[in-house]
């Protein structure tokens, strides 16, 4: 007979988490959430998981919630251990992912008095949160939760976004009862609404007379139908499409090394290469060159299509179309026409010379963090998922042709190190093909943890590349000037070795080219263990080689 909590606020939270079609929760052990731990576990509706360590557990529902993009919730004890979600739910504020925060607490009269594990709870996330529903332990404000916790729980599905709701509990905590509470299914959908014909035919007007237009897209979960309508507008000799790896967009006529084909450009090619119209779509910009460029070559218009929000990255936003872009091409093809320019093919041009160069460097490179790149990347197979983790990472994949097969994901919302891995794991949870992340040295080692649970699949694939330090900061102008390198760099001489045996991953290691063309072909097949492959690259040369390869750009 399944075991629910005595508890009626911890029955009504999960019913009403139920009733919102949550079914993935992840835990992390305490005492103070015990009648919800109980709850989740025991109700069938519910997949649970147990992870310890709450940082982590977070950026693994996160990267539950990016796969389904639906909401999927963590719970965790009163104390600091919700403030170790905290990364993560500015992630998910940034990014767009329903992100459910249930936290534990202590019953109100026992805050700021000295009892253990306890902290001010109420709000904490103030700054990166939808929405707040801090709850009442008082059976006489029955009806005020529930619509708390209904309100909490459809902002994060249809503003897809995180949310905190925080649950104080007094002792007993261990109660049990046989039975719980059970509320009718609730539908968080949202039909959207087409723009008024009127209004988009002005913007239309505008686009038709430009002969100089840049859609630019951002971080973007993939989808068949824009692919088509982008498709569709690069054939407008008008119109040049810059996507960035996680844009998950692919047409040979697009611009898909952004940095790679505009860094060594001169402000008068620049400033001649100067759109009228920036039309962006999706999330945050990986490349610092573009948002450079476009804030000293500003566009008279510059329009965001996105059905969350719109930033002000180039400081002249002038209209913001609050619906998805799929809905926005349905009606903006109808209204537009195209114009003969030489626009798209100028920056073909560059793109074509900019291969060139590339392969040409590639050819005699060196071994490298850029050399291993080339090498990892031509060897992931089809069809699989590729997590990224920040810094060097992203930037690096950038500068390549990706297979279209592939399904690329980066939480790019803070563009941190700190939970890449356990979102790689969250996100490969859900998915049906295999997961192939690959990380930095310093990403790696700071999120170890992400490791320690039972769940990662055995064709889960770790490629981690190992200059022993954070090589982005000998790149970057300034910090190898200073006398404080090694605070920037922090070279830490460790290997994932140790790692691997604790947590059963098979293990490699490789240092050279031969070495790595020997491991990759058979690191893909099917294993009895996830595996990771350790690459060891030259710190001291990695910066040289990257400087001289965008020299050779030119």
């Amino acid at each position: 007979m399944s075991q629910y909590p005595k508890k009626e606020l911890a029955q009504h939270v999960i019913a009403t988490c139920i009733s919102h079609s949550i079914e993935h929760v992840v835990i992390s052990p305490g005492s103070r959430n015990a009648p919800l731990t109980i709850g989740f576990l025991n109700h069938p509706s519910i997949k649970t998981y147990s992870i310890v360590d709450e940082r982590c557990a977070a950026f693994v529902a996160l990267g539950m919630a990016q796969q389904l993009k639906q909401p999927v919730a963590i719970v965790c004890t009163s104390g600091s251990a919700l403030l170790n979600y905290y990364p993560a739910v500015a992630e998910a504020f940034y990014s767009d992912i329903p992100l459910v925060v249930i936290s534990a607490d202590r019953p109100s009269h026992l805050i700021d008095r000295g009892d253990g594990q306890t902290i001010r709870q109420e709000d904490v996330y103030e700054n990166h949160i939808l929405f707040s529903a801090n709850l009442v332990d008082n059976n006489g404000l029955i009806e005020e939760n529930l619509n708390l916790l209904n309100y909490a729980l459809t902002v994060a599905a249809l503003e897809k976004g995180p949310v905190h709701i925080n649950v104080p509990m007094d002792e007993p905590l261990y109660e049990t009862d046989d039975e719980i509470i059970s509320f009718d299914k609730i539908k968080n959908t949202i039909e959207e609404q087409p723009i008024q014909v009127d209004e988009l035919q002005t913007y239309a007007d505008t686009w038709n007379l430009a002969s100089k237009k840049m859609v630019l897209v951002g971080s973007n979960f993939p989808s068949e139908l824009l692919q088509l309508q982008l498709d569709k507008i690069i054939q407008d000799e008008s119109v040049i499409v810059l996507t960035e790896t996680t844009s998950n967009l692919h047409n040979t006529h697009f611009i898909n090394s952004i940095d790679k084909v505009i860094f060594t450009l001169t402000d008068t090619e620049l400033e001649a290469l100067q759109p009228e119209i920036v039309l962006s779509l999706g999330g945050m910009i990986v490349s610092k060159k573009i948002k450079q460029y476009l804030r000293k070559f500003q566009p008279t218009h510059h329009w965001h299509v996105d059905a969350q929000k719109a930033f002000d990255t180039y400081f002249c936003l002038e209209k913001h179309f609050d619906v998805s872009p799929e809905l926005f091409f349905s009606q903006f093809f109808f209204l537009t026409k195209e114009k003969s320019s030489e626009y798209r093919n100028q920056w073909l041009k560059i793109k074509e010379s900019r291969a060139k160069n590339h392969n040409a460097f590639l050819a005699q490179c060196a071994y490298s963090d850029l050399k291993v790149f080339e090498i990892v990347l031509e060897s992931i197979p089809e069809k699989v998922q590729l997590q990224l983790s920040n810094s060097s990472i992203i930037r690096y994949t950038q500068l390549f042709d990706i297979k279209k097969s592939w399904q690329v994901f980066c939480n790019r919302g803070t563009s941190g190190i700190d939970g890449s891995t356990s979102t790689a794991v969250g996100a490969s949870l859900l998915v049906e093909n295999q997961t192939v992340f690959i990380t930095g040295d310093v990403s790696f080692f700071y999120d170890s943890n992400a490791l320690w649970n039972q769940y990662i699949r055995k064709d889960f694939r770790i490629i981690l590349i190992n200059n022993n330090g954070g090589g982005i900061f000998k790149v970057i102008p300034g910090p190898k000037e200073s006398n404080a390198l090694e605070y920037f760099e922090t070279p830490h001489g460790l290997t994932a070795e140790h790692l691997c045996k604790m947590y059963g991953f098979e293990y490699q290691s490789v240092a050279s080219i031969d070495q790595l063309n020997v491991s990759l072909p058979d690191f893909y097949s099917e294993s009895d263990k996830p595996k990771l492959v350790e690459v060891f690259t030259p710190s001291d040369e990695n910066d040289g080689v990257l400087k001289a390869y965008f020299k050779a750009m030119k």
